[in-house]
């Protein structure tokens, strides 16, 4: 199935990805980042999942969310009749659990089910026993799962499998849930009271948004899913919910993005807190704040979602890959990469954290202090770049544009919070950054900025630009970096991050992948602050038609085989959604304003 085949259901501990055909093919339990127990979609049905669908043709098929909410319903239509499959996880209580439930609609639909659990990554099968009660047992080392359904299941070929049928006003359930295999299973889940919660858990979050712009609904999509994303005990968001999903059908740039990026954070927090969920920026702040404290020597660009730095990389030699795209990797190397850009974006959110009433310590000051210091002394430094390249290091002009964000922020807290620091100090050296750039990273030759010093070549990091108020959109340099963007690094007029053909020399990886969807919006923004405010509303309503139809995006398009690519949901994806809508929303101050101005 494509990307875009997958609907997602979460708890906020964790997420699974259920296709259009009624199949749960990826889940990690008890949260994100643990071992899948369905991995089929790197894979096989032998790799694990569960599936559950009619058992005769099905002629038609129809899903949607609950209104506003994370229960999936999917509709069945067979020449016997319609049936109605509805998933979730329930938000609320203590364990992890998955519910489905299978409703008649018309007529008598003959329904099956085959549960195939491998924990592991889709590496080990378990040992599998059936209670008295019914419920069945499936425990491998830490992990168990618990089956509880008012339907007979048996076991086949190392599967578990049940066949039924359903007439209008009958229902089945089945509920699998996660526990520590040392333990004793928890109570059976009472999927009524289940439903119910977590039907309104979710309808009372959505009627919090504060947007109330002409793309409300693909906007609150946007921020149900990165709720999802969230990891509720922290407050920690990840990447997205996937691992390896391909930035190029067959290709090798295949990365896990179950971890919380540092980069991620200013775009969240103004989601957040421009639709008026205080709670989850506050969250997400303190969350940063706890992964960042420290020495600033040691910064990650990204933790685990309780703020684990270990995250070492490696690769799963039993797992096909999605589409026969390999290495299937675990974990991310790039963690300890040195990538000057994070500690402005670290300063950044700091600040607008601030400006909007969040409160912040002393030590959270003494904290950016610190990092102040650190880019004073090493920006510089070479570094591996916001894209995070596996080749060596270069002085990348988007690199340096954020490490003069540090310095700006910081004289900033002095001049409009009134914080202590060496402002004296800080301008002069955000003054020789700013310069150094402009002399630098500009080429005559092409008229426009460059990936990084001595390069002629283009890079889709330099929108951040004028959204971060380096420069103004309408200086005529930006322009011409913007336009030339628009009309060299584009593929059918989505963005590229660059050119990997021209530039293989410089991620050290073979070339090939689709269009960057989160720079597409930041194009959508630049166009906007230059003026071009209806070539910026038009290229937006294209970008929201590559939504799937549950409002999902992924991190990359292909526009000629017209299909997503990388890991989905990705959160930096929806965020640039969200923030783009604001920023295009008529009588508002959106992010892009906000940011550009400090």
């Amino acid at each position: 199935m494509k990307i875009e085949d997958y609907g997602l259901i979460g708890d906020m501990h964790t997420v699974g990805l259920v296709g259009i055909n009624g199949s749960l093919d990826w889940l990690c339990v008890p949260r994100f980042g643990s071992d899948a127990c369905f991995a089929a979609l790197l894979g096989e049905e032998g790799n694990g999942c569960w599936k559950i669908c009619p058992a005769g043709e099905i002629t038609a098929t129809r899903r949607d969310y609950r209104n506003n909410t994370l229960v999936l319903e999917t509709e069945f239509t067979t020449e016997t009749g319609t049936v109605r499959l509805t998933d979730f996880m329930p938000v609320i209580g203590p364990t992890r659990d998955v519910i489905r439930i299978v409703e008649g609609v018309k007529g008598e639909v003959a329904m099956q089910m085959r549960l195939i659990i491998r924990f592991d990554y889709g590496r080990t099968v378990p040992w599998v026993r059936h209670l008295p009660d019914g419920s069945l047992l499936a425990i491998a080392g830490p992990n168990a799962l618990a089956l509880r359904s008012d339907v007979p299941v048996r076991g086949e070929n190392l599967s578990t499998v049940a066949q039924f049928s359903v007439k209008p006003g009958e229902r089945r359930s089945f509920v699998l849930t996660w526990y520590p295999s040392h333990e004793e299973p928890p109570p059976v889940l009472k999927v009524d009271e289940a439903f119910e919660a977590t039907v309104n858990y979710w309808e009372k979050w959505a009627s919090r948004c504060t947007y109330r712009g002409r793309w409300k609904t693909p906007v609150l999509r946007s921020l149900l899913i990165l709720k999802a994303l969230t990891y509720a005990p922290t407050g920690g968001i990840v990447a997205a919910a996937t691992t390896s999903l391909p930035e190029f059908i067959g290709g090798v740039r295949n990365w896990d993005y179950r971890f919380c990026w540092l980069r991620d954070a200013t775009f969240t927090l103004y989601s957040f807190m421009t639709a008026g969920y205080t709670e989850e920026a506050l969250a997400w702040s303190n969350w940063l704040l706890r992964a960042a404290a420290g020495d600033p020597s040691q910064l990650q660009i990204m933790y685990g979602v309780s703020g684990e730095r270990s995250l070492p990389e490696f690769e799963l030699s039993h797992l096909r890959g999605y589409e026969d795209s390999r290495p299937v990797r675990i974990g991310n190397a790039a963690a300890a990469q040195f990538q000057l850009d994070v500690y402005g974006e670290v300063m950044d959110a700091m600040h607008v954290a601030r400006a909007s009433g969040i409160k912040t310590d002393d030590d959270s000051w003494h904290l950016q202090r610190h990092i102040v210091s650190f880019v004073i002394d090493h920006w510089r430094d070479p570094d591996e770049g916001i894209w995070e390249i596996r080749g060596p290091r270069r002085h990348f002009t988007h690199s340096k544009v954020m490490a003069w964000v540090a310095l700006d922020r910081a004289v900033k807290a002095v001049q409009q919070f009134g914080l202590k620091g060496d402002e004296e100090k800080w301008t002069a050296v955000r003054t020789e950054i700013h310069d150094d750039i402009c002399r630098q990273g500009f080429s005559s030759k092409t008229g426009t900025f460059t990936q990084y010093y001595g390069s002629d070549e283009l890079d889709a990091s330099l929108l951040m630009m004028p959204l971060v108020g380096f420069l103004p959109a309408t200086d005529p340099r930006i322009v011409a970096t913007v336009e030339k963007i628009e009309r060299e690094l584009t593929d059918e007029g989505l963005v590229l991050r660059y050119r990997t053909k021209a530039s293989g020399h410089v991620d050290g990886l073979p070339p090939g992948e689709g269009t960057f969807l989160p720079c597409s919006f930041w194009l959508a923004d630049c166009l906007h602050l230059m003026g071009r405010t209806s070539d910026a509303k038009a290229y937006f309503e294209r970008l929201l038609t590559l939504r799937n139809d549950l409002g999902l995006l992924a991190e990359e398009y292909d526009p000629i085989a017209k299909r997503q690519l990388g890991n989905v949901p990705q959160a930096f994806s929806l965020v640039g959604l969200v923030n783009t809508a604001y920023n295009l929303t008529p009588r508002t101050v959106g992010p892009a304003e906000e940011r550009s101005a400090g």
